[in-house]
């Protein structure tokens, strides 16, 4: 291949990343001796757990692994550290910024109830974004085996902090469970509150559920979203509506959904006219980051220096970063681009 530009130095936007999910392996270990909580081996042993969720039996794994993980973020200095690490790792991949997704009545029995939850990770968010240059915003996502009330709740939570920090409304978990018109109410006030939707979707389950977040939801990024790949009329839909396809190659081969990372239809998506955004999703569960996912598509998918280049740009424009942001990163890449390898 000869030689190529850094993939950390590209400027970068993070729009797929998990709040517990971001939690660096040593802090996990380090919270967990401190709570008294007896991680199991797959959380403790320093390599990233083998999971394979494409069944019942391995997304429930995957789930008890991700549930112990968040008991032991119990305190607001817990979250302060989590946000702050995360940024940390961010601006070390090039990211010039992240929306971190949240569940807020993850955490809200032990911090005081949903509104104070939200304002110390706002408020923590704030604070490193302060502290590493990087441009933080946060997105709140609804539980997807939760009742449907419960997300009407949290999109009225999340459009009352727009002003403070919100960018985005999302539903994660199982997308093989229950059907996402159950949720169009939440997602209508989110939309008309100014947020953007930003619901999971076409991993676990196939291009149908793509559609539905589209015409259920109206989704303007879709979580996952490379089983779309399988539907050609889809594909054209996305590309002609410019929905993002947040896509996270090493997740999608951890959990099973592809046997192997040149498997992953990165190149469909992107030859189809479908912008993409790539994100690390859980790199506590998953072992990768942000550039390592660019590293994923340059080494197994061929992608040249200007392609990934216009990843990054993707990745931008999809962004809820402020204009002067996303001028800025614009001409970053340009930069890179144009430097030497």
């Amino acid at each position: 291949m000869g030689r190529v530009r850094d993939i950390r130095l590209l400027p970068k936007a993070h729009l797929h990343l998990h709040f517990t999910g971001s939690m660096r392996p040593g802090t996990l270990l380090g919270l967990a001796a401190g709570y008294g909580v007896r991680l199991p081996d797959a959380l403790s042993g320093g390599e990233p757990p083998r999971l394979r969720a494409t069944d019942e039996r391995g997304w429930f794994r995957f789930q008890r692994l991700y549930d112990i993980a968040r008991s032991c973020v119990r305190r607001p200095e817990d979250i302060q550290r989590l946000v702050r690490e995360a940024a940390e790792e961010d601006v070390r991949d090039g990211s010039g910024w992240l929306e971190i997704q949240v569940d807020p009545s993850s955490y809200a029995t032990r911090l005081g109830g949903l509104i104070p939850t939200l304002e110390i990770i706002l408020d923590a968010a704030e604070r490193a974004s302060r502290d590493t240059g990087l441009g933080i915003g946060v997105l709140v996502a609804a539980n997807r085996v939760k009742h449907p009330l419960e997300a009407r709740t949290l999109a009225r939570l999340a459009v009352r902090f727009a002003d403070r920090g919100v960018v985005g409304f999302g539903l994660s978990n199982d997308e093989r469970r229950g059907l996402a018109r159950d949720f169009d109410r939440a997602f209508a006030i989110a939309r008309h509150g100014g947020l953007i939707a930003a619901p999971h979707g076409g991993e676990l389950a196939g291009p149908g559920s793509v559609r539905d977040c589209l015409d259920d939801l109206g989704a303007r990024r879709v979580g996952h979203g490379v089983r779309a790949a399988e539907d050609p009329q889809l594909l054209r839909r996305l590309a002609d509506q410019g929905v993002t396809c947040e896509v996270c190659p090493a997740s999608n081969v951890a959990l099973g959904v592809y046997d192997k990372p040149e498997d992953v239809p990165l190149r469909t998506l992107y030859e189809a006219g479908v912008p993409i955004a790539l994100g690390a999703d859980d790199p506590l569960l998953f072992g990768s980051r942000l550039a390592a996912q660019y590293e994923l598509a340059r080494e197994h998918h061929g992608f040249t220096d200007a392609e990934l280049a216009d990843l990054a740009r993707q990745s931008v424009r999809a962004s809820r970063a402020p204009e002067d942001v996303r001028r800025r990163l614009l001409a970053g890449i340009d930069g890179w681009l144009a430097a030497a390898p």
